[in-house]
């Protein structure tokens, strides 16, 4: 791929130049809001992906996302000639194309799309009400001195699941009332989509659009193409400079029940004053820090406990995932401590600590929900670390023991004892657990009945955050019994860890231990959390060995591999149909969040020396680059492919990339600032 060909250095701007269409096509944008609905697209506004659109509501927040509207038909006539400024690809060509006209795109609070249209301008402006699924889209034209513009806007509706696919045999039912269109299905007690344009007028005369392609569904092998159906237009006209607005509003029911008279200025000072007090509570001391905090944001959202009573959460990624345990607790150190956050930090650890079931917490929350889902070895070990950071954020020693400590010694209890998926402390005090049949470790791809890491027995990093956890439980006890019991749990796994996984052929540890004693040799990256976690058992020449062999083998400027490229395993590219992108996953892909620990490994086998923090500045600019101008313009993407020139994939905005980024990021500066 061509690189774009002007790009300007300001934060989160681009200079657009149309003749460069498929890496244009491959940046995305990024709206969100506190109930898990979002909007997104790509900066020429042409969709990629069936997870685009102009508002995805959540109806049972953060979960059951519904696309209302995919995107907007919009042309704008003046002094006699029209100009289309929208655009679709289809199997054989992009029609209209609107993006010739475009000149510029901007991301803030709200994403800005300026058009030149001869001697006139227009500025597309898209937001999202924080609290509400509600869209304001604004244009504002200047230029036009005494002349007259005419706007008309044609919403492309789908009213879908945001995993499936319209066709053109859906039924919706169009009703037009007070200026307000309502576009709902056959039973009005589900989804509907509610559109007005204050001080315009609405022509009804639906038509399908059909087959638009989205080609990085293609890429992934899926379904590429949708229909979706024009229910009618929105027309004004506007003398002289001047702004018109359409708003959208998403509900559970045909009933419009909400204020439709929002302006894109009324949200954009939401956003604007809400974003400021978010970086005062982050202390964010640069642009690069509050590029951070803005999309640290994105992620955290209010799910619906019972009734009316919600509690934060953080969503593992957009556009697809809901709140995972593993996730959210890797990512909540960045995501909500660093930023002084702690309330939220708490309700979060609360959410998930009110529904630990056998000494686990649960891998995710269901998209639909059911109940949670209880598979994995390692959420409930990353739940006490991230209680353990919560007390060192805080310093609420209180609190941890009256509230948190007691969950952490039911999963530590749970997991010494045992507990489902035949997790348990070996004799040497080792946790080892899984079969053959399982994937709980956060190396899970599966497919076709195929475990692609089929990392069962003792893994490297749980043994890791298992000793953690034990040093955490002994640093905050509450009697010396209590210290004594944790201190021998954790010295006995000391003395089995380094005996254990310690690989004296290559220099590092072993990535996991089958049931039968066998060691699995590969060089992963799991070992690094021997060395970055807070309580480690390491020897300081063998933790910085390892971080010498991660370096040397896995690092990348966006992340570190999973899967070294000596390997016979290793595969250089994610992509293709669901089996191939699986097989991949795991076995060479970078994941961005993994330059969090390498970097706090790193720093601490140097002693957060000057020289140490100025390289560990070195390994993070790319992915702060990457932040401001890659795959989505404010975030950072899932994972990138193991070869040079890594291209993101994945999810385009990811919680634990961008946690891990922002917590090493305030680390760095830290130090540094000393």
């Amino acid at each position: 791929m061509n690189q774009v060909c002007e790009q300007k250095m300001e934060y989160k701007e681009l200079t657009i130049d149309g003749s460069n269409l498929d890496v244009l096509l491959g940046k995305e944008w990024l709206l969100s809001n506190s109930r898990g609905s979002y909007c997104s697209g790509t900066v020429i506004g042409c969709n990629t992906r069936r997870y685009h659109g102009l508002l995805i509501a959540s109806l049972r927040p953060p979960i059951e996302r519904i696309v209302t509207v995919g995107n907007l038909l919009e042309s704008v006539e003046i002094d006699g000639r029209s100009y289309d400024i929208s655009s679709f690809e289809f199997a054989d060509c992009i029609h209209p194309q609107g993006y010739y006209f475009l000149k510029k795109f901007r991301s803030d609070t709200g994403v800005h799309f300026n058009f030149q249209l001869d001697q006139v301008s227009l500025e597309k402006s898209i937001y999202l009400s924080y609290d509400k699924d509600q869209v304001v889209v604004s244009y504002k034209f200047s230029g036009l001195g005494g002349k007259k513009a005419r706007l008309t806007v044609s919403p492309m509706v789908v009213l879908r699941d945001f995993h499936a696919m319209q066709n053109s045999a859906t039924n919706l039912n169009v009703r037009y009332v007070d200026d307000i269109v309502t576009v709902h299905h056959l039973d009005p007690r589900g989804p509907a989509v509610h559109m007005t344009m204050p001080g315009g007028y609405f022509e009804q005369n639906s038509n399908w659009w059909y087959s638009i392609k989205y080609r990085v569904d293609s890429y992934r092998g899926q379904q590429d193409f949708e229909d979706q159906c024009v229910v009618g237009s929105f027309s004004r006209e506007i003398t002289g400079d001047g702004e018109i607005s359409l708003v959208l509003l998403a509900s559970s029911g045909a009933d419009c029940t909400e204020d439709m008279t929002l302006t894109g200025e009324q949200v954009r000072q939401q956003r604007d004053q809400r974003i400021e007090t978010l970086y005062q509570a982050a202390k964010a001391r640069d642009e690069q820090e509050k590029m951070l905090v803005q999309a640290a944001d994105q992620f955290v959202v209010r799910r619906a406990i019972t009734g009316t009573q919600y509690s934060s959460s953080i969503l593992a990624g957009y556009p697809w995932f809901a709140d995972w345990g593993r996730d959210t607790f890797i990512a909540l150190p960045g995501i909500l401590l660093s930023t002084g956050r702690y309330e939220e930090a708490r309700e979060v650890l609360d959410t998930f600590g009110s529904v630990i079931d056998g000494g686990q917490i649960p891998n995710r929350f269901d998209d639909y929900g059911n109940p949670p889902h209880y598979n994995s070895i390692d959420a409930s070990l990353w739940f006490v670390n991230a209680a353990w950071q919560y007390l060192q954020a805080t310093g609420d020693l209180k609190l941890f023991r009256v509230k948190y400590r007691p969950m952490l010694k039911e999963i530590l209890q749970a997991y010494s004892q045992g507990t489902r998926d035949n997790i348990h402390a070996d004799v040497d005090g080792l946790i080892t657990g899984g079969d053959k049949d399982t994937q709980l470790t956060w190396m899970d791809a599966k497919c076709n009945g195929i475990a692609f890491t089929p990392r069962y027995g003792k893994p490297v990093e749980i043994n890791a955050l298992w000793y953690n956890a034990l040093r955490i439980m002994s640093e905050t006890a509450n009697s010396d019994v209590e210290v004594r019991h944790y201190d021998e749990m954790a010295r006995k796994v000391a003395e089995s860890f380094e005996m254990t996984f310690w690989n004296q052929q290559s220099k590092c540890l072993y990535d996991f231990i089958y049931p039968d004693g066998t060691p699995d040799a590969a060089i992963r990256p799991n070992q690094i959390f021997a060395v970055s976690l807070p309580f480690t058992c390491l020897s300081a020449d063998k933790a910085e060995s390892v971080v010498n062999v991660v370096k040397d083998q896995l690092l990348t400027p966006y992340g570190l591999r999973s899967l070294s490229p000596l390997d016979s395993r290793y595969r250089p590219w994610y992509g293709g149909d669901q089996f191939s992108r699986d097989s991949a996953y795991h076995q060479g892909t970078v994941w961005g969040w993994l330059i969090g620990p390498y970097i706090e490994a790193f720093l601490k086998i140097n002693k957060f020396s000057d020289f140490a923090v100025r390289q560990a500045r070195e390994y993070i600019e790319p992915v702060l680059e990457h932040a401001s101008s890659g795959a989505c313009i404010g975030s950072i993407s899932e994972i990138f492919d193991a070869n040079y020139p890594h291209y993101a994939k994945g999810c385009f905005a990811q919680a634990w990339s961008v946690g891990e980024a922002l917590r090493v990021l305030k680390l760095i500066n830290y130090y540094d600032k000393k």
